[in-house]
């Protein structure tokens, strides 16, 4: 028996789809592994060491003089990094420790006002006695008693046979242009009618600037019994090149205070606070510096055959570098003390 096959009403009429093929994602190229590394060329062979200079044994002569240039070679280049860099940074550190101290002194009342401390004694050299301002050029400093060239080297120096600023009469104070900070570089740029002013155990005094003169030019009229000047010195010229001095007068304008007890007078004072005088009272320390010096290059001398040279450079470069700036600090106590 044969079955028929369904019958198909021809208004429900089907659509067939054709088949759909599975996507299939192209193939990846495979990762190389993270720790692999490109293949490198081989490198070429080294060329063979050279052998070691060897160099001819010097004579005593020949030692005396290498000798005698690496001592000048050193001092030399220690003497100019310490004039240029370290001697403003040493500056820097002597106002900060002057500054404490005198302001320790004003809040206890016992701030100097004469030559002598409030215990009758002479004042040292370097101690503090006033502090100084000057707006127009930027002058902050504290003033220490005394204008030896060590005594600059911490600050302005009051000259010790002037009363002290603010007292009846003329203070005198010394600085320096160049070395050590140069506080007073641009004394010459100091316009008429700017303010000073002072600070000292008698209180603040304030001062009316004159006038700018050079050495050989006439200095303003004598004050009289209840008036105060003050008198700032320092060098003119190029830095480190000095051609002369400078003088700046300033007229007291505050109120007279009464004069402090003077022991030292022009004739008693030292050459060495002068103007542009040298201090040749510490020439035993740079002779002692100096001796130090040779006694490390000998010794550096003495192990560099011993021991590798580099090793002993190592060794000995701080012990010679600590002795030259040591030698070139006491050279420049022996430049002008207003340089």
């Amino acid at each position: 028996m044969t079955v028929a096959p369904p019958q198909v009403d021809p208004d429900e009429r089907t659509e067939v789809l054709p088949a759909v093929r599975p996507r299939v994602a192209p193939p990846r190229t495979p990762r190389p592994p993270r720790n692999a590394r490109p293949a490198r060329a081989p490198r070429p062979p080294r060329p063979p060491r050279r052998p070691p200079r060897t160099f001819a044994p010097l004579s005593p002569r020949q030692r005396i003089v290498r000798t005698v240039s690496m001592l000048v070679a050193v001092v030399s280049l220690a003497f100019v990094f310490f004039l240029v860099v370290l001697s403003a940074v040493q500056h820097a550190a002597s106002q900060q420790q002057l500054s404490d101290a005198f302001r320790a002194q004003l809040a206890e009342g016992t701030a100097p006002v004469s030559e002598g401390d409030f215990e009758g004694n002479l004042l040292a050299g370097g101690a503090p006695v006033a502090m100084i301002e000057i707006p127009a050029i930027g002058v902050r400093e504290v003033v220490v008693e005394g204008t030896s060239s060590a005594e600059l080297a911490l600050g302005p120096g009051h000259r010790r046979d002037t009363i002290l600023p603010g007292q009846q009469g003329t203070s005198v104070i010394y600085g320096r242009s160049a070395a050590y900070g140069g506080p007073f570089a641009r004394l010459q740029q100091l316009p008429i009618d700017s303010e000073i002013v002072v600070t000292t155990g008698q209180g603040e005094h304030t001062y009316r600037v004159l006038g700018v003169r050079y050495a050989g030019e006439s200095t303003p009229p004598p004050i009289g019994t209840d008036e105060g000047r003050l008198v700032l010195v320092s060098a003119r010229g190029l830095p480190y090149i000095p051609t002369g001095a400078v003088f700046v007068d300033a007229e007291l304008t505050s109120e007279v205070k009464d004069r402090g007890a003077r022991f030292t007078t022009y004739a008693t004072l030292p050459p060495s606070a002068k103007p542009f005088a040298s201090d040749t009272s510490t020439v035993w320390a740079l002779v002692f510096a100096l001796q130090f010096i040779v006694l490390a290059e000998i010794l550096l001398l003495w192990l560099m055959p011993r021991l590798d040279a580099r090793r002993a450079w190592i060794v000995f470069f701080p012990t010679m570098l600590l002795g030259g700036i040591w030698a070139a600090y006491q050279l420049t106590l022996l430049l002008p003390n207003l340089l």
